[in-house]
């Protein structure tokens, strides 16, 4: 009996070896709690939609979901965490398009590679970007932020969560396009940054409803424009940049979804991803993320790839345009 028992332990192993039976990690997952860094501050966009969905699975899996805020460095901090972490899907990353498609093409050494050390486990929600400005700011339209951005000659200062993050670049692509030039003022964390609009500190940012929106319901930051194709369901009043006089066609958009590490088992994956597909898809998510100014984007992690493959060629030829580099 020993004999037999042995020849099965070794005939399943073979098995294993090449795929053909799923290993137990697959068929029991969760059995423990899983965390979620992410490399944005609490209460930041991002944040609030993975707890939010978190929470969501959480109650589905009877595993607590547990969500860790790392910001700083470029992202690079939570990276490095999940990127080290054991690829078993108890540790995911949730980081949005810049660090999987723009940095690439930012810096001459990344501390990971998007498609060497990850893999796409699923989409979460893309959002357009707003210019924000001071409650007080005399501005009514683009054009005025242009013509102020001209008068001072480069001194205008507007503030981002960090170099070669997409407001970073996408400001670029708003100089490009109006032929001026600002001052960038990066801040580690972005409640710093949004405070500093408020204050006057720095004279505009771009903003995600989401992030902002407290300040603007207490009337200290305005929203100028929304850099998108058409107004925003439930921000009516804010006016496309092409509206508000600014340069036809400009549009800023950021995506986020998960990933683990590489090597992750595909039947975990498809686990995650069809668990975060029935978040997305309840009622109170999706009022939610309604309110954040967010499109819930529930999709396989095929979806994610494909999404990756079209911003990369993107921002390749946008950090060409603008010829931004960082060491």
């Amino acid at each position: 009996m020993t004999t037999s028992l042995t020849h099965r332990r070794l005939y399943t192993a073979a098995l294993l070896a090449v795929g053909l039976v799923a290993p137990a990690t697959a068929q029991t997952f969760p059995a423990k709690a899983v965390r979620a860094v992410l490399p944005y501050s609490a209460g930041s966009g991002p944040d609030a939609v993975v707890r939010q969905v978190g929470e969501k699975l959480g109650k589905d899996w009877g595993r607590q979901v547990i969500v860790e805020n790392k910001p700083g460095a470029n992202g690079w901090l939570a990276v490095g965490d999940v990127k080290r972490a054991p690829a078993d899907g108890y540790t995911l990353l949730a980081v949005d398009n810049t660090h999987v498609t723009l940095q690439p093409h930012l810096y001459k050494q990344l501390p990971f590679s998007p498609t060497k050390d990850f893999e796409p486990v699923s989409p979460l929600y893309s959002t357009y970007f707003f210019i924000v400005v001071p409650g007080n700011s005399p501005w009514k339209t683009v054009a005025d932020l242009v013509a102020a951005a001209k008068a001072e000659d480069g001194r205008l200062t507007y503030g981002t969560w960090g170099m070669g993050s997409v407001a970073h670049v996408g400001t670029s692509m708003l100089e490009s396009a109006t032929g001026t030039r600002m001052t960038h003022v990066p801040f580690k964390e972005l409640p710093q940054l949004y405070s500093a609009v408020a204050t006057g500190e720095v004279a505009w940012a771009f903003g995600t409803a989401a992030t902002v929106a407290p300040l603007y319901k207490a009337g200290k930051v305005r929203l100028l424009a929304v850099a998108a194709p058409k107004r925003l369901p439930g921000y009516a009043d804010v006016p496309t940049v092409a509206e508000a006089a600014g340069p036809a066609g400009f549009e800023l958009k950021t995506w986020v979804a998960l990933f683990a590490p590489r090597s992750t088992p595909k039947a975990v994956i498809e686990r995650i991803n069809a668990g975060v597909g029935t978040a997305l898809m309840a009622p109170e998510v999706r009022e939610r993320l309604a309110v954040f100014g967010f499109e819930p984007w529930g999709g396989a992690p095929s979806d994610v790839a494909t999404a990756i493959d079209a911003d990369t060629r993107r921002f390749a030829d946008i950090v060409k345009q603008a010829r931004i580099q960082l060491d």
